[in-house]
């Protein structure tokens, strides 16, 4: 996932216009090379020749997916007909977008026909552009300078978002139990797996259980070296914890590997009532998370599903949930049963790996590791299945205060503070159906989940 993302550019001509201007489809063509390696930084571009028909427009995009590019970036060279496009698009399976940039960007005193058709592609985007939202064919769009870093950051955005949207489609969550009577996790699967792509599957706690069995002591052994470099260790751990948290951890890992899952959701119950289980899997979620693993608690498979596709389309994701409002600090707070992403902590402190008491289930206390993320801009969200096709992504733009002095609060925890204001943002929130489950991501990435949900035919509902 760290490669550049490989785009096919699908540039558009008339080819009307090379008997009236004789040599401007070569013109244009060196045009479409200097765009394609000013992108070089955010993308392998693809391209050889301009499309000037229906046939060359068929035939290239054709071509891009069976090479099985991340997607394709339409550019328009001149005027080009809306509706040569339909047929391409109709077949195509890979992500879409149309850039508007021009040779020009300002107009010359001493302009003629010549260069006034070179950069008329606006008028050959816009039919483009209506057709294509009369066909039903998501795409993205950009209008903008090609010259001052715009297109360069636009493409980063869609190559990132496009890449997110072809993972999502191959995609595997395990579900193991659910917290019987939770009504907001609760998802149509067919709908997710049919408009969206991931498939949710069912295992059950023995499949998990057979791999934490088959971990060797000298894994273990291996992890905890690795560990101790990572985390403060509570000193008053006893003896085994430590070791028992790392066979939970390494054998969900396998049962993750073994059945090719990009993440999953377990419901702690489970564990108490297997009968085999000593503790809660809570360093389990976390270092999961930290591998790039999605994850969310109590069987909410569309978050654990958010959470790994935020990964991809971010570098990395947080799972949590929002505990109170605090109208003091005009923030939310955020924390979960203990199950928190460690490699999100901030820079200046190691996450405290505690010999944690807790007495949900039953069990021996669960090593957790405790940290507050790195303060900055965040986004928090939370994916809505409104009903049938329609899902909507309810997304919180804010700030991660610099704030870790909570001396009590035995879970990774974090402060947001929403743009919006704490009143106007989870009143918005309720009013869209966002869930009590969240997906927090660090950093100012709202254009590119903004183009995902576009992508993706999902609503984006900032609030």
């Amino acid at each position: 996932m760290n490669q550049k993302p490989r785009l096919g550019i699908l540039a558009l001509m008339l080819e009307g216009y090379e008997p009236l201007f004789p040599g401007i489809t070569q013109a244009q063509t060196e045009y479409v090379r200097s765009v394609a390696a000013s992108l070089a930084g955010e993308a392998d571009c693809v391209f050889d020749r301009v499309a000037l028909n229906r046939q060359d427009i068929e035939e290239i995009t054709r071509r891009y997916n069976r090479d099985d590019l991340d997607g394709i970036l339409i550019l328009l060279c001149s005027y080009s007909q809306g509706q040569y496009l339909v047929r391409a698009m109709q077949e195509n399976r890979l992500p879409l977008a149309l850039a508007l940039v021009q040779p020009d960007e300002t107009v010359g005193e001493d302009f003629e026909e010549w260069e006034l058709t070179v950069n008329q592609g606006i008028h050959g985007s816009q039919d483009n552009a209506n057709c294509l939202m009369r066909a039903g064919i998501p795409c993205v769009f950009f209008a903008g300078s090609r010259m001052n870093g715009e297109l360069n950051r636009f493409a980063a955005d869609f190559g990132a978002a496009a890449r997110a949207a072809r993972f999502l489609r191959r995609m595997r969550i395990g579900v193991i139990g659910k917290l019987p009577g939770m009504g907001d996790v609760i998802s149509d699967d067919m709908a997710v797996y049919n408009h969206l792509g991931a498939e949710f599957v069912y295992d059950s706690i023995g499949t998990v259980q057979s791999r934490c069995a088959a971990v060797t002591e000298q894994e273990i052994a291996d992890r905890i070296a690795f560990e101790r470099s990572v985390f403060e260790i509570d000193p008053s751990m006893r003896p085994g914890q430590h070791e028992e948290a790392v066979r939970m951890y390494l054998g969900i890992r396998q049962y993750l590997k073994d059945m090719g899952y990009d993440g999953y959701t377990l419901h702690f119950e489970e564990c108490g009532a297997d009968g085999r289980f000593t503790q809660l899997p809570l360093l389990a979620a976390s270092s999961l998370m930290a591998d790039g693993y999605g994850y969310a608690a109590e069987g909410d498979a569309s978050t654990a599903m958010t959470v790994a596709l935020m990964h991809c389309l971010c570098g990395e994701a947080n799972f949590s949930e929002m505990y109170m409002m605090d109208l003091k600090r005009e923030a939310i707070l955020l924390c979960h049963a203990g199950e928190g992403n460690w490699k999100t902590c901030r820079t200046d402190r190691r996450p405290f790996l505690m010999n944690r008491v807790m007495a949900e289930g039953g069990l021996d206390n669960p090593p957790t590791p405790i940290f507050a993320p790195r303060p900055g801009r965040a986004q928090l969200m939370s994916l809505v299945h409104v009903s049938g096709s329609r899902f909507r992504l309810v997304c919180a733009a804010g700030e991660i205060l610099d704030e870790c002095g909570l001396k009590k609060i035995d879970m990774p925890y974090m402060f947001f503070r929403p743009d919006s204001g704490v009143r106007g943002c989870v009143r918005s929130w309720l009013e869209q159906g966002g869930t009590h489950h969240e997906t927090v991501v660090l950093g100012d990435y709202t254009e590119r989940i903004r183009m995902l949900c576009r992508l993706l035919n999902i609503e984006f509902c900032p609030v």
